[in-house]
């Protein structure tokens, strides 16, 4: 069996940079196994697989190298980037909006703002304060949080530099033992270009640092937007890659805009 197979720099307007996201569309669905194993494969964050439901309405699942994902944002930003490079180049503003159900998160929906910018409609998973600091997160960072929070994605340790984001190191062994909960660091930024920077750490789930991660800015954004006064704020992934967002707080959404580059089509045969 053949399969075409994209490959998408996602929270990026070029290639080499951001978060790389596999994109696979398929008439029906292909084994659990099988998605795994291509995912293993392909070594990526994350491989989005995508099944239609019918006009504009696609349901999608996301798996890392490990395991199945329940929500993830920058593969979600490369399949519509896939699927509206599919699409007429001319089409009616009510067309350019693509539906994705999830089994976790619902449905989602994706506007194209142009060839290469969509804005993403997330729910709010906004953290709240956790009543102690886990032994592994002490242990397992080399910076100690200046508050921690939770949200059932992460635990958020906040720093009150973006040095300490920066130059923060982690022992993946003992990070792990905090599964399912991934762990993000973040700070206000001290940079005039965006508000609040974060790194993203998810040895139990993914690997080791996520280049940027689309679905903590569903709690990222919202914290922040508390903090700093702002309902609209631009955010940094400060990984090797790099990444930016723009993040809108509205009541119980949380609006992310990106941007996404080609990198590679081809076919797999599995």
């Amino acid at each position: 069996m053949q399969l075409e197979i994209n490959i998408i720099d996602a929270f990026t307007e070029h290639v080499f940079e951001g978060n790389q996201a596999a994109v696979i569309i398929t008439d029906d669905w292909l084994t659990e196994d099988l998605m795994q194993a291509i995912a293993s494969e392909n070594n990526l964050s994350e491989t989005a697989f995508l099944v239609a439901e019918g006009d504009d309405h696609y349901h999608i699942r996301w798996f890392s190298p490990l395991t199945e994902i329940a929500f993830c944002g920058h593969a979600t930003l490369a399949a519509a980037f896939v699927l509206f490079s599919k699409r007429p180049s001319t089409h009616t503003p009510s067309k350019d909006v693509l539906y994705f159900s999830a089994k976790a998160v619902g449905t989602l929906s994706v506007v194209q703002n142009g060839q290469q910018s969509f804005t993403m409609d997330f729910p709010n998973t906004c953290p709240q304060k956790a009543t102690e600091i886990p032994a592994e997160i002490q242990q397992g960072l080399s910076i100690q949080p200046a508050e921690l929070y939770q949200n059932q994605q992460a635990y958020f340790v906040i720093y009150n530099s973006e040095a300490d984001v920066r130059a923060v190191q982690r022992n993946n062994d003992l990070l792990k033992r905090l599964y399912p909960r991934d762990v993000v660091v973040t700070s206000h930024a001290e940079s005039a270009d965006y508000d609040f920077v974060s790194r993203y750490f998810w040895p139990a789930n993914g690997g080791d640092e996520d280049p940027v991660t689309g679905s903590i800015h569903t709690g990222l954004a919202p914290f922040w937007a508390a903090r700093l006064g702002k309902d609209r704020l631009i955010a940094y992934q400060a990984s090797a890659r790099g990444g930016l967002l723009d993040c809108r707080v509205e009541g119980s959404r949380v609006y992310i805009t990106g941007k996404a580059a080609q990198y590679l089509t081809g076919t797999i045969t599995v």
